[in-house]
């Protein structure tokens, strides 16, 4: 009878010592929360198969880079003496305006021949005659030689001839004898529409121009 009992008892032993052990792992569970929620905190639960991913945090968009300040250089800096007024191309104009030369002013027209007037003060006698440029001319005592003899340009305000003139005097030698030297009693210009402007002055004659002509 005895030896009949002994596995019943130790299957009994066997199950009350499985039954001890997982009731001594549900004790020490439920007398320790404090270490449950460092294992929950510490090592998260898995995910269960076939579930979503969770999103991960969107990033912040990237800074938009500031535009960059265009620094004028000093080329494109305004002209500060400019007028604001004046068109783009008024200066050019000017300037072209500036370095054009001047026109050259018309010349006198030189004439060969001047037209003397003479008067002997003594008779009242009067002579108009021709001397060529250059060559001497005698009237009683007197030696004309007009040097040159010009007309005024069209430009000029008031017409006029005007004529360098070289007078000298030398009385006729008496026979048999030499004739005295010549000696100049004036030289000057004469002017045909101002004859008292450089007179000739003599004790005896007087002269003046009248024109010039070719």
């Amino acid at each position: 009878m005895v030896a009949r009992r002994r596995p019943s008892v130790i299957v009994a032993l066997a199950g009350a010592a499985a039954l001890g052990g997982a009731g001594l792992a549900l004790a020490q569970q439920s007398s320790d929360p404090i270490g449950q929620l460092l294992q929950q905190g510490a090592a998260p639960a898995a995910p269960a198969p076939g579930a979503a991913k969770p999103a991960s945090p969107a990033k912040p968009p990237p800074k938009a880079d500031a535009a960059p300040v265009a620094t004028p250089s000093p080329t494109d800096a305004p002209d500060a003496a400019a007028k604001p007024d004046a068109p783009p191309e008024a200066a050019p104009a000017a300037a072209k305006v500036a370095a054009k030369p001047a026109a050259d002013p018309a010349k006198r027209q030189r004439n060969g021949v001047a037209i003397i007037q003479a008067l002997d003060k003594v008779t009242a006698e009067t002579l108009r005659f021709e001397a060529p440029i250059g060559q001497p001319v005698r009237y009683k005592s007197l030696i004309f030689t007009v040097k040159s003899c010009e007309t005024s340009a069209p430009d000029e305000a008031q017409p006029d001839s005007v004529a360098h003139v070289q007078i000298d005097s030398q009385p006729f030698a008496a026979m048999g004898k030499a004739p005295p030297p010549a000696k100049q009693v004036f030289r000057g210009w004469m002017f045909a529409s101002s004859p008292g402007l450089q007179p000739f002055q003599h004790p005896i004659y007087d002269a003046w121009l009248i024109a010039c002509r070719t």
